[in-house]
């Protein structure tokens, strides 16, 4: 008998408006609040305020926060890496949308 092997499948739409504080950034990725900082230190995200008690995350940052997260977790990329990880993804996509373009021209 074949084994079968399930997986589930989660996603988050959320509007760009929508701000994030460090903390609720943190639960909704998974990524604990000390990863974020290393990874806003690195300049993988810029939160608006002048201190983590007063940072605030767009809509976008939750995807990268759960690209960074899986990142570090599936990978271990450390924080230099996920940074640079996550700015190639964000090439990568703008590459695409011209692309996208053409073919449907």
């Amino acid at each position: 008998m074949k084994e079968f092997e399930a997986s589930c499948l989660s996603a988050q739409i959320v509007d760009e408006n929508v701000e994030f504080t460090l903390l609720e950034l943190s639960r909704a990725s998974g990524a604990s609040e000390e990863e974020i900082m290393l990874w806003v230190a690195e300049g993988a995200f810029e939160p608006k305020g002048a201190a983590p008690q007063t940072w605030r995350f767009s809509g976008a940052s939750l995807r990268r926060a759960h690209t960074a997260f899986r990142l570090a977790r599936d990978l271990q990329i450390n924080a230099p890496g996920i940074a640079l990880a996550l700015d190639l993804l964000d090439e990568i996509e703008a590459l695409k949308i011209p692309s996208r373009r053409l073919r449907h021209n």
